[in-house]
């Protein structure tokens, strides 16, 4: 199966995709800066492809003559236009970038700074009482600090974008000649640490341009769409979409945060946007909200069988017929990828049958990242799609229902993890890297994700139970924020393994639908529901016990829960 839909240039580094992309869409909007002034005014500023290539250049340049070419760099922060320049400044002058979550605590925060050994950071204002402890305890090789914004005590992004302007006028160009390594360690990120300490992934240009290239020859974007980057961008998903933006042309705008997504796709026009599971569940939690207060319901189901059967003779009214619900999304938007974490197919189909065209994708921050993702000729509801034209998958140590560990080999894999070969040489074995997750691929050559190895649950009986599967099913009812299954030890017999679930429920559908009910007025309602979803799975898989609380499950920054933590609370 040939996964590539259109032909475009490939190139070996990011620096090779910013200049062909200026050369492209120079006038081009290339990020657009919110400002909030005075009172409600607003102050929109748009950055061209042009001049990003200039502040790039600016930036870098100052930073060379701070004396840190070849350096390691922290990036911390959200998303915003300085944290973009300062990471492909790095990029594109050969240092280093070290890409940092925010919200890290202090502890995680110092030993990352001192674990990458980086010389400098960047980071975002909201974060200046942090960086000043790590500035007095002392204890990193830091000696530059660097605000992306105004602040007193410490230089700024807009200072060095001054100083690099007036270098480059005065004819240094050290930083525009740089010779980009595109095989060496470009990017330094740490995992996000679901099940264990955080990994130091070392990452090169080459294995993520190649991704972009990958993205680009199959995934359909325009230089007229506006992207939203909700996706953090100290996660390989979030800084590899960016690129991918920018290599089409593509104006990006930065949100106010999850309060604010309806509002920001009204207010930008939004056309595309590339989220995790959560984003795109809370963005179709809202438009079932909005059918079922104007009592549509019905309604639209007929609506959809109609427009399923007109599709069948290529006849598409469905973006006339479901107008109402585009326009609740901002009415541009046509085009949603979700990937990340496990996402219900249920979710996919309906928004393409609104007429928005969704897909899922599959990868992680050790192969930068895309795996497979689905597309406009290759898609299949409940797969992630196809491999990528450079990655090769395998499927090894498979049971008798075709299911192993899905392993990978491409440029796209990375270096290894930094300072620590056994564990590299643990998921690395000649070439293929181990996922640790378990999936199979179909005769088509479709790609089925079924469970992390780690999180699987092994029964007495030897039939394997794979959680992401059940919580799936669990979360389709309304009264349920997010669920967590595990396998629990029977108190009588310690051999004997179960099926028990942790429900974290709605408390504001609850209270629509309940009114002011207890916890355990609501526990046998809630459990009716889990038993109903028992019904539709094999015995072995039944649900057998269940915790209910309204307390948020325990997250990583990308929003995947943290097992080995929950599962110290539930046992």
């Amino acid at each position: 199966m040939k996964n590539q839909l259109r032909e475009v240039p490939k190139f070996d580094n990011i620096k090779e995709i910013i200049y062909n992309s200026v050369k492209l869409y120079p006038e081009n909007i290339a990020f657009t800066i919110k400002k909030k002034m005075q009172g409600d005014k607003i102050e929109y500023t748009n950055i061209t492809y042009t001049q990003l290539l200039k502040d790039i250049n600016a930036l870098g340049t100052a930073l060379y003559e701070k004396g840190l070419k070849g350096r390691r760099i922290a990036i911390i922060g959200k998303n915003q236009y300085h944290w973009a320049i300062s990471h492909l400044a790095c990029l594109l002058g050969g240092m280093i970038s070290v890409p940092l979550d925010k919200d890290l605590q202090m502890n995680e925060l110092e030993e990352s700074l001192i674990r990458s050994k980086v010389d400098a950071i960047i980071f975002d204002e909201k974060l200046t009482d942090k960086i000043q402890q790590v500035k007095e305890n002392q204890k990193t090789n830091i000696h530059e600090y660097i605000c992306m914004s105004d602040i007193d005590g410490f230089e700024d992004v807009k200072q060095l974008l001054e100083t690099g302007k007036e270098c480059l006028e005065n004819g240094k160009e050290d930083f525009i000649h740089c010779e980009v390594d595109g095989k060496g360690m470009s990017i330094l990120l740490f995992t996000s640490g679901t099940t264990s300490k955080s990994k130091a992934v070392m990452l090169s240009q080459y294995g993520i341009a190649t991704n972009v290239y990958d993205m680009q020859i199959v995934e359909t974007f325009y230089d007229t769409d506006v992207n939203i980057a909700f996706l953090p961008y100290h996660h390989i998903f979030g800084s590899t979409a960016m690129v991918v933006m920018l290599a089409y042309g593509v104006k990006t705008v930065f949100p106010d945060g999850l309060r604010y997504i309806k509002q920001n796709l009204q207010e930008y026009q939004v056309s595309v946007f590339v989220g995790v599971p959560l984003l795109v569940d809370k963005m179709y939690a809202n438009i079932e909200k909005e059918i079922e207060k104007q009592r549509k319901t019905k309604l639209i189901k007929i609506a959809t069988k109609i427009s399923n059967f007109l599709l069948k003779f290529h006849i598409d009214i469905r973006r006339k017929l479901f107008k109402q619900i585009i326009d609740g999304l901002g009415g541009k938007m046509r085009f949603v990828i979700a990937g990340g974490a496990p996402f219900d197919s249920k979710i996919e189909r309906k928004f393409n049958e609104f007429g928005i065209h969704m897909v899922q994708g599959y990868g992680l921050t050790e192969t930068s990242p895309v795996i497979a993702a689905e597309n406009d000729k290759y898609a299949k509801y409940g797969s992630v799609g196809i491999p990528m034209k450079h990655t090769e998958v395998r499927i090894v140590d498979k049971d008798e229902k075709g299911i192993g560990e899905i392993t990978v080999k491409g440029p796209n894999v990375m270096l290894g993890y930094y300072e620590n070969e056994e564990a590299t040489k643990e998921v690395v074995r000649d070439g293929w890297f181990y996922t640790g997750d378990l999936g199979y691929l179909d005769k088509d050559g479709f790609l089925f994700i079924t469970g992390r190895k780690k999180d699987m649950i092994v029964l007495k009986n030897g039939k394997k139970v794979f959680p992401e599967e059940l919580e799936t099913l669990i979360n389709r009812n309304e009264e349920i924020e997010e669920s967590f299954v595990y396998g629990m030890l029977d108190k009588e017999d310690k051999s004997k393994v179960k099926v028990a679930v942790k429900v974290v429920y709605n408390k504001e559908v609850v209270k629509e639908k309940y009114g002011d009910i207890s916890k355990e007025d609501l526990f046998p309602i809630i459990w009716n529901k889990i038993k109903e979803v028992n019904k539709t799975l094999p015995r072995y898989k039944y649900i057998m016990h269940m915790i209910l609380t309204d307390e948020p499950l325990i997250k990583t920054t990308t929003h995947k829960t943290k097992r080995n933590e929950e599962l110290k609370k539930v046992n």
